[in-house]
């Protein structure tokens, strides 16, 4: 692992996200853009309020994991990977480059998604926005390293929507959007806890209620971190040249 060849692997793929501005308007418009239209259709009633925390961890979630696994395998099919390879840069330099530049444009989509949804969407925090902005962009990381670790089992992009079904719905389902995970069957609820998604939702909800203190919110963040890290190395050890 070399810093130099990871960080000139970020700045490569910020240039090209730089001269792309459907990307761009991808990852830092549209998550405003699905939860103010949340806060439309529930207006003047309490349920923005309950699911808007939920709302912040899941649309900046789904968009990194799309967008950054596609991007990766269009590394990958287009031969790219495979001529950076015959260099002297890692697999692991490569994914941490990609994870740096996509943590780097999550800062953004991080700050742009929170002070939209509580500063023009109103909706109300009981604790830090300095807790929430760092919880929203632990969970748009998470976003990405899973989407690097998809990358690395897909070999066309249909392949990486069909991984939206077993990676992400789950998360959805089991992480409290619908039904509270303290109502779940118990096997249902033993099974969330092992869904990164789950704690992220779990410490956004935390911050917007106030109903848990700072230590609190650290440990979820320290699982959330645990979880983007693993991916990480996971994703370096499966990544492929090329695609067959």
């Amino acid at each position: 692992m070399s810093l130099a060849r990871t960080f000139a692997t970020t700045g490569r793929i910020l240039t090209q996200i730089r001269h792309d501005p459907r990307t761009i308007a991808l990852l830092l418009v549209v998550p405003s853009l699905l939860i103010g239209l949340m806060s439309w259709l529930f207006a003047d009633t309490p349920v923005f309020d309950r699911v808007g925390p939920a709302m912040l961890a899941l649309f900046p979630f789904i968009i990194m994991f799309l967008v950054t696994s596609i991007s990766t395998l269009r590394e990958r099919r287009s031969g790219t990977l495979e001529r950076l390879l015959t260099l002297p840069i890692s697999k692991l330099d490569f994914i941490l480059g990609y994870t740096l530049a996509f943590g780097l444009l999550a800062i953004a989509q991080a700050a742009v998604a929170v002070g939209f949804a509580v500063w023009v969407c109103g909706l109300s925090i009981e604790g830090s926005i300095w807790l929430l902005f760092a919880v929203a962009l632990a969970d748009a990381v998470l976003g990405t390293t899973l989407g690097l670790l998809a990358s690395a089992f897909a070999r066309t992009e249909f392949q990486v929507v069909q991984f939206m079904p077993a990676v992400v719905f789950p998360q959805v389902l089991l992480g409290g959007v619908f039904l509270p995970r303290a109502d779940m069957p118990d096997v249902l609820h033993a099974i969330s806890d092992w869904l990164p998604l789950s704690h992220a939702i779990d410490a956004l909800n935390a911050v917007s209620t106030g109903s848990e203190d700072a230590a609190y919110i650290g440990g979820e963040l320290l699982v959330i971190a645990a979880f983007a890290l693993g991916a990480v190395l996971l994703g370096s050890i499966t990544l492929r040249r090329r695609t067959p």
